[in-house]
């Protein structure tokens, strides 16, 4: 009987994920429960250290809820905005990032604290310019990729302006200095470069070099070499290098199975510094024990698969290297973060995304989500389905636009007028052979596609590489070959 129930749950699971807005949905809900988490934990695990700083217990939930309303209109934003204009604004948005991200650095316009020149403070609000640009090297990296796509690439192609502008955002965040984010953003590049199509070889020798570099400047600094020093010595200086995290795993041992109970935890009354940011996942097993743990890790996963499900369902190049690179780069930092937790890597300062508290951090991780789930409402399955009308409740209540259908051909055809500097001819989908245009009104009207093309799965994360196209190309052109 037990086992007839679960086969039929099972098959009902399978059967809502077939359906073609089920990423979309997905997307959804996952960044809606780690948000509200995360607005539950911050409270709990600030409330005692707010209350002796302001008065108030609520004053850094206040500001966490704000900039959560924040990022949910960004979210809203990221998906009204066509793929079409996001790919037009990557270069200028990437460009602003990067004189953000120098003006910074200069006394009087960027703050300092604790040591660091990280923060635009505008009345009540901080911004973190180095937030922004992980963002907009993700979008930027995409589309450069994506836009150069062909067989016949060569690695200038792949490595130049994309690596050059990586370093130069990662030189720009090592002088704040913030080294957590300048390994995000190594994270970020060295995923547009696999996805990118970048040959085994020489990725596995840049990233080895990244992983020195990363090294020599982890014992550059004399914080970041105690912390380094800490790691490998886990039972020196007790009360000094390696206080915060032992404390960390006293709270996860405190919270046993089930946890203390939500607002309980006791490492929160300044016994764990930074618990409500660096160091929440330890409140989150103090309070709701390993079965909360068990909760967010799961919640990740969950997001991995569906991310890595949106690119292999992508028939958009630009959308693939996209989604496949903000999977990589969001659960790095997230795996990341509860690694150093647990004392299985040594503390970097990488927050939990959308649980930590940060509030440049939440909005842009949010404006990252949005475009993910618009990314989603662009799977051909979820074209079809919403050119039909299939909108659903949530579609329908935000008045979201209908995606565009994606045309390889297209697509091609905009690629070698922007590499012959020639302008946009607004008759040039005209001209498409009758055939492709058939192809593109059949998926538009959503009618059955033919054997082979159906929904891709999720064996391979290579097969989201931009270079090693699995929808089915009908011309040889698309393939970057001659005719």
């Amino acid at each position: 009987m037990t086992e007839r129930r679960g086969r039929a749950v099972s098959t009902r699971f399978g059967a809502w994920l077939a359906r073609p807005l089920a990423s979309f949905h997905l997307i959804v809900t996952i960044a809606t429960l780690l948000t509200v988490l995360g607005l539950v934990m911050v409270l709990s695990a600030s409330s005692v250290e707010a209350y002796a700083e302001a008065g108030s217990a609520y004053s850094l939930f206040v500001q966490q809820a704000m900039f959560a309303g924040i990022g949910c209109v960004l979210f809203y934003l990221a998906l009204r905005i066509p793929l079409k204009r996001l790919r037009q604004w990557s270069f200028p948005l990437f460009a602003l990032s990067v004189l953000a991200l120098v003006l910074v650095l200069i006394p009087g316009i960027g703050t300092q604290a604790q040591g660091a020149r990280r923060w635009f403070v505008l009345g009540p609000i901080s911004i973190q310019p180095s937030e922004f640009v992980k963002v907009t090297l993700v979008v930027w990296g995409a589309h450069l990729l994506a836009s150069r796509r062909s067989e016949t690439a060569g690695l200038r192609d792949i490595l130049v302006p994309l690596v050059p502008a990586g370093l130069l955002v990662c030189l720009l965040v090592v002088r704040q200095p913030n080294l957590s984010t300048t390994i995000a953003l190594g994270i970020v590049l060295t995923a547009l470069l696999w996805f990118g199509g970048l040959p085994v070889r020489l990725f596995v020798t840049i990233a080895a070099s990244g992983l020195v570099a990363a090294l020599v400047l982890a014992l550059s600094a004399g914080y970041r070499s105690d912390r380094m020093r800490a790691f490998f010595n886990p039972g020196d200086d007790p009360q000094g290098i390696n206080y915060q995290a032992r404390q960390a795993l006293y709270s996860l041992a405190d919270g046993g199975i089930w946890g203390r109970g939500l607002g309980q935890s006791r490492a929160k009354w300044s016994y764990l510094p930074n618990s409500h940011n660096d160091f929440i996942f330890a409140i989150i097993g103090e309070e709701l024990g390993f079965l909360g743990c068990a909760l967010v890790l799961g919640l990740f996963a969950l997001f991995v698969y569906t991310g890595l499900r949106i690119a292999s369902r992508s028939a958009d190049p630009f959308l693939r290297l996209l989604t496949a690179t903000a999977t990589t780069w969001i659960t790095a930092q997230a795996l990341i973060n509860i690694g150093y937790v647990v004392n299985l890597l040594p503390v970097t300062g990488l927050q939990l995304p959308l649980v930590s508290a940060g509030g440049s951090s939440l909005a842009i991780t949010l404006f990252m989500f949005g475009i993910l789930a618009s990314a989603a409402r662009h799977e051909p399955e979820a074209v079809a389905a919403l050119r039909a009308g299939q909108d659903g409740r949530f579609s329908r209540l935000l008045r979201l636009p209908k995606p565009e259908v994606y045309s390889p051909a297209r697509a091609g055809v905009a690629r070698a007028r922007a590499a012959s500097g020639a302008p946009p001819r607004r008759g040039a989908a005209a001209a498409l052979p009758s055939r492709q245009a058939a192809a593109r009104r059949t998926l538009a009207g959503g009618e059955p596609r033919r054997r082979g093309q159906e929904s891709r799965g999720t064996s391979s994360a290579r097969a989201t590489r931009a270079w090693e196209p699995n929808y089915p190309m009908p011309h040889a052109r698309e393939r970057g070959r001659p005719r």
